[in-house]
């Protein structure tokens, strides 16, 4: 039962609000004025009887405490617990981490973006806030605090680049540059439009050589620290199957008779004969993209844009494109892709005079007609 007690006299006089919370344990809280105590319990009697009570005092754990704890419940691959971790620890935890929850404050996240935008792309900057604006999100329903500060931040706009396919020529070239061993990869990539983890966890089980198909359901995951080892593709839409060029079968099969397959019958090994880490083969990419003046930052990826670049140039539909990459939706792939697909504009100019002029001028012969009897 909610009561207010009367707990001092004068300029001293307290007024005591107490309650039972949802689990029975008796609560209280201190007030200057009765007035505000009873507006308390109206609050308080309120939220519990709508199912939304939260108790006032866990909004004081703090917000590393809480995303702590957050993340280790999260059901994420390593690679991607590892970006989080850098995430709150680089830039989340120096500004709000000691901060309780309860305390943060939408001006807080100004402060904060100003000075992550100053520093970092705009893309990274939206990424660390929507990353804190989801924690805050889980607290809510985890009923640590009633609403979350993340709301009505302007975030740095982001300037849209075009993706720049490599051409045909570049990706030959590339092929020539890198170590013979890896010149298969090159073109498997260039030629079916996997990402790197995918490409390097190939194996010899999941291409049909005979019927020219590969199979993808899983990739090769090089964690830091630990073994390299297989792991579900990105999404759902992920796992595909579908036709391997002639060139790029031709050059696998080439590459096995002379390299011979790895460890759990992966094709691409190192110069070890063991699993290709993500980030030892960035290093050889770089290398020899640097002597063809691939963009610094740009890597493996750049040869999936370059086979979307096929595809489209090729009259493959949106939905082709999606399904051969792997998006999710379509509207993805269009959000990535919708500059290389050509224009319609002599398509439309050419259905409007096709229809509309031969009727234009089927008109005016008749009002010619017309004039010419009244006349």
């Amino acid at each position: 039962m909610a009561s207010i007690q009367d707990r001092g006299k004068g300029v001293e006089r307290r007024w005591q609000a107490r309650y039972r919370d949802p689990n029975g344990k008796q609560v209280s809280k201190a007030f200057t004025r009765k007035i505000d105590a009873e507006r308390f319990l109206t609050v308080i009697e309120s939220s519990k009887l709508g199912g939304g009570y939260v108790d006032p005092k866990a909004g004081q754990i703090t917000f590393r405490e809480y995303a702590e704890d957050w993340r280790v419940r999260q059901l994420w691959r390593e690679s991607t617990d590892a970006r989080i971790g850098s995430d709150l620890r680089v830039h989340l935890y120096p500004a709000i981490g000691d901060m309780a929850l309860s305390a943060v404050r939408p001006t807080d996240f100004d402060v904060l973006v100003k000075s992550l935008a100053d520093r970092l792309a705009p893309s990274t900057v939206e990424g660390v806030y929507r990353l804190a604006a989801t924690v805050f999100k889980s607290a809510i329903r985890d009923r640590i605090i009633t609403q979350t500060p993340c709301v009505d931040v302007k975030l740095p706009e982001k300037q849209r680049r075009d993706v720049v396919p490599l051409t045909v020529g570049q990706v030959v070239e590339l092929a020539g540059l890198v170590p013979d061993r890896y010149r298969a990869l090159i073109l498997l990539g260039a030629g079916t439009g996997l990402r790197l983890s995918e490409a390097v966890g190939v194996t010899v089980d999941r291409v049909d050589f005979l019927r020219r198909i590969v199979t993808v359901d899983r990739q090769l995951v090089t964690p830091a620290k630990g073994d390299p080892r297989f792991g579900p593709v990105k999404r759902a839409a992920s796992n595909r199957t579908f036709p391997l060029p002639n060139v790029v079968a031709d050059s696998l099969a080439h590459h096995l008779q002379k390299y011979r397959e790895g460890p759990d019958r992966l094709i691409f090994t190192n110069d070890q004969s063991q699993p290709i880490r993500r980030n030892s083969f960035s290093h050889v990419f770089r290398k020899a993209g640097d002597q063809i003046g691939i963009a610094k930052g740009d890597g493996f990826h750049e040869l999936r844009h370059h086979y979307a670049s096929l595809l489209i140039s090729s009259g493959c539909s949106v939905t082709v494109v999606q399904r051969r990459l792997g998006h999710a939706t379509a509207q993805e792939t269009l959000d990535t892709y919708s500059h290389l697909w050509p224009d319609d504009d002599e398509k439309t100019t050419a259905a409007v005079d096709s229809l509309l002029g031969p009727a234009l001028l089927v008109e005016s012969s008749l009002n010619g007609a017309i004039e010419s009897t009244t006349g």
